[in-house]
């Protein structure tokens, strides 16, 4: 299986309305979202467990998660990564001024472990991420993607239909 990715088109120097387009590969998302519920069931397919043992385990898991955040604890998932807490806060000139009405917003972060991230350089079978040229296989041109890198591109403000 491959990453799908789309060409968009970027004007160099966006204010210029004749700068030079450049073109990024975007990384597209294709299908429905997995939700819990379909993890466990993939799951159910590759162990002995029953699709409800492992949606009550996650679920749970979820919520164990949610308490440790909320007390104040970073959770480490070996081989997995690490999440944890960040708050976006109104700045004041006074110390005493700065309390927790200040917090404007509160962000949950995930720094990926090496093991899961993805690998444009690996010769080893399973693990280096492979890409899809979406439009290319529409057009059904062979060989639509290639295992070299990219980026997830930004964005200008132009949407295009990854299809079409």
């Amino acid at each position: 299986m491959a990453v799908p990715f789309k060409k968009v088109g970027y004007r160099k120097d966006p204010k210029n309305k004749n700068s030079e387009i450049v073109f990024h590969p975007r990384l597209v998302t294709m299908g429905q979202t997995m939700t819990l519920e379909s993890i466990a069931y993939e799951m159910k397919e590759k162990s002995s467990l029953s699709y409800g043992d492992i949606k009550s385990v996650l679920t749970n898991f979820v919520e164990a998660m949610r308490t440790a955040l909320y007390n104040g604890h970073s959770v480490n998932i070996q081989e997995f990564g690490v999440f944890s807490l960040s708050a976006h806060s109104a700045g004041v000139a006074d110390v005493k001024d700065c309390t927790s009405k200040n917090i404007r917003t509160v962000k949950i972060n995930f720094r990926a472990s090496s093991s899961v991230k993805p690998n444009l350089t690996s010769t080893r079978a399973g693990e280096k991420i492979e890409f899809l040229d979406v439009q290319a296989a529409m057009d059904g041109e062979s060989g639509g993607g290639n295992g070299g890198g990219g980026n997830g591109g930004g964005n200008s403000g132009e949407e295009e239909n990854p299809l079409g």
